[in-house]
C-alpha cells in the first residue's frame, strides 16, 4: 500500500500556506515540506493534529494509490 498525501492541493485550494500547518501544529517548515511533497508519511499523531487543524479526517489527507 502506497499513501499519497494531498496537502498541497487542500492548501492550495483553501488559499492556506504551509506555515499556518506549522504555527498551528508545531511542525518545523523542513517537517512540513517533506510532508507536503510526499517525501515522509508523518505519525499518526501529527497526521491527526493537521487534520484537526484542517477540520478534515485523515483519509482525506492520506489516501491510498492503488498501483495496477
Amino acid at each position: 500500500m502506497k499513501l499519497v498525501c494531498k496537502l498541497k492541493e487542500i492548501l492550495e485550494s483553501r488559499g492556506m500556506k504551509q506555515n499556518f500547518i506549522c504555527e498551528k501544529t508545531g511542525l518545523s517548515k523542513t517537517s512540513m515540506s517533506g510532508i507536503v511533497n510526499n517525501k515522509t508519511i508523518p505519525t499518526l499523531p501529527v497526521a491527526y493534529k493537521i487534520a484537526k487543524v484542517l477540520e478534515l479526517k485523515i483519509e482525506e489527507i492520506w489516501v491510498e494509490e492503488h498501483v495496477s
